[in-house]
């Protein structure tokens, strides 16, 4: 029996990770491992919509791949996520949201242990915090609700993907916008890197010779 290539996986993904997820793929060859498709980040905003719209992914993705993996975490879906995977055979990475695998479990849970009340940032909602907080929540417009809020943090922590000066002052200008103390913290690619590493092992198809 003779090998073929390598039948690639197809891994669904939140679009807040896109780009990270993109540069990993680069990072290690898995462009033709690994194929991705996004559903849109600002969802985090109605994560009752997180579930169905992975259903359809998974199944539109059968007619072409057999292992299929889910760069979710549960993100506000309060086990419905979870539902869908085991009713739909799929995978997903392991944690309540993006900041846990990113700084990773064991140091994510001191950091609570430390101050629970932490609002978190990632290199993507530092960049569109206006859009997606910001205006998401209405603070444009009635900023005189920003207390209430917020009402119950005390610290604003940035897990940095990649090292950038210019991230890390937009962060600690959004932690003096909400009167927040800033904490810094460069995580790089946490465990994402190892569930993408899990998720572009491919099996070679076999044919007669």
């Amino acid at each position: 029996m003779a090998e073929t290539a390598a039948k690639p996986n197809l891994l669904i993904a939140c679009g807040a990770l896109a780009q990270e997820i993109v540069a990993l793929q680069r990072l290690n060859g898995w462009e033709e491992r690994l194929h991705v498709t996004c559903l849109p980040a600002i969802w985090h905003n109605t994560p009752q919509k997180i579930p169905e719209g992975v259903r359809r992914k998974i199944r539109a993705g059968r007619k072409k791949y057999d292992r299929i993996f889910v760069a979710y975490a549960d993100c506000g879906t309060g086990g419905l996520l979870d539902a869908v995977l085991k009713e739909e055979g799929a995978e997903r990475i392991a944690g309540p949201h993006c900041y846990q695998f990113y700084a990773g479990a064991a140091v994510f849970e001191k950091m609570m242990e430390a101050e629970l009340g932490t609002f978190f940032l990632t290199d993507y909602l530092c960049r569109h915090f206006d859009r997606l907080i910001w205006k998401g929540f209405g603070l444009d417009r009635r900023p005189e609700i920003k207390e209430l809020v917020f009402a119950h943090y005390k610290k604003l922590a940035f897990l940095a993907q990649l090292e950038d000066i210019g991230l890390k002052a937009k962060a600690e200008e959004i932690a003096r916008r909400l009167g927040l103390d800033f904490e810094y913290r460069v995580t790089g690619y946490g465990e994402l890197a190892g569930f993408m590493a899990e998720a572009a092992k491919t099996v070679a198809l076999k044919k007669a010779s």
